[in-house]
């Protein structure tokens, strides 16, 4: 099968990213080094090309109806033109995706969806439309994104469209926001625990964008893979799906229960109920190496007695803390807070101090 290019494949050849396949995408996961992408982002701006998300909307008469049904968090007290985060999750309580709902009014909601599992969120819904007077449209095909992130990000998109983006509140979107001459949507979201905003437009408009915002920030800018996104977003304790979250682990074990509802009626409420009650079997803690050596996802953690009680979901050396942190899924009644556990690192076993896994103190707009 042929892998899918979006529309800046071009641009990311010329700045000479390092292109690899990404769930079924060519994307660039570098262009000069990961460190230097990162340190960018936190210090001043990075543009990301993130084309490769699915955006589905769901349209009609009993759409709040439906979205109640199927997302975790509470859209009932969404404001039209907010976006909330959450979950669409199976029977049993694991997790089919994360997501944003952007609320549009209250019979229309853009859905953007991890690009894994685009087409596996578009068949869960569609398996449960019946009975909803609703439309499932998916325009992911048509439609182009990009971030740009960084305390710099604001100033340098301002020179470049009329809308008072200071307006703008955190999580939060405008439409047919005119932006270099192209209508686009406009949110003020991102994934690495900055400021910043993700742009939607048509692919056509995917080069203008690009270049416009690379002439506004010219200096300052600088192109960002999915290498430092993956980076960003760990110390700043946003979960990835396939490391923090999976559809073998829920919400509220994952350690992000706020975007459950506790009333909500949704696919998966009851056991979201029990785990609240006390049946939760595992947690989500943060790690800090103490002796040498990188924790890497996949591997095993145990305590002190080596029985192996979970597993790494996310580990680095951190750009920005220059120090060696991890995630690991563990046994609920595992280790707290400043105990020691021992990480499976290739052949030997390596120490580990649990650690907040907010790492990094967020930036975004208050």
């Amino acid at each position: 099968m042929s892998l899918k290019r979006t529309p800046l494949y071009n641009k990311h050849k010329e700045a000479g990213a390092d292109v690899v396949e990404f769930f079924g995408w060519e994307m660039p996961m570098t262009y000069t080094k990961l460190e230097d992408e990162h340190l960018a982002v936190r210090q001043a701006a990075g543009l990301f090309d993130v084309s490769h998300m699915g955006e589905i909307y769901v349209e009609g008469p009993d759409s709040a109806a439906f979205m109640k049904k199927m997302f975790t968090n509470d859209l009932e007290k969404l404001e039209d033109g907010a976006i909330a985060y959450g979950f669409f999750l199976t029977e049993t309580g694991g997790i089919v995706d994360d997501l944003l709902v952007y609320r549009r009014n209250k019979d229309s909601y853009l859905l953007v969806v991890n690009a894994s599992n685009c087409d596996k969120d578009d068949a869960w819904l569609r398996a449960h439309e019946e009975g909803y007077d609703i439309v499932i449209d998916n325009r992911s095909d048509d439609i182009a994104e990009v971030a740009i992130q960084g305390p710099k990000a604001q100033e340098i998109l301002q020179k470049i469209t009329d809308f008072d983006l200071e307006s703008l509140p955190f999580f939060h979107f405008k439409e047919d926001v005119v932006v270099a001459g192209v209508s686009t949507l406009i949110s003020r979201t991102g994934y690495t625990g900055e400021d910043g905003f993700e742009i939607y437009f048509g692919n056509d408009d995917a080069e203008k964008i690009w270049d416009a915002l690379f002439e506004a920030g010219e200096g300052v800018l600088k192109p960002a893979g999915l290498g430092c996104r993956d980076t960003l977003r760990f110390e700043a304790g946003l979960p990835l799906y396939g490391n923090e979250l999976d559809d073998k682990t829920s919400p509220l074990e994952a350690g992000f229960g706020i975007f459950v509802s506790k009333e909500g009626d949704f696919i998966g409420s009851d056991v979201m109920k029990a785990q609240r009650a006390g049946e939760l079997n595992k947690k989500l803690v943060g790690l800090e190496l103490v002796d040498r050596g990188i924790a890497r996802h996949g591997y095993p953690v145990y305590d002190l007695e080596e029985n192996e009680i979970g597993v790494v979901t996310t580990g680095y050396k951190s750009p920005s803390l220059n120090k060696v942190i991890a995630n690991a899924i563990i046994n609920k009644d595992g280790p707290s807070l400043d105990d020691e556990v021992l990480i499976g690192v290739r052949k030997k076993k390596v120490r580990a101090k649990v650690i907040n896994k907010y790492y990094l103190r967020k930036n975004t707009k208050k």
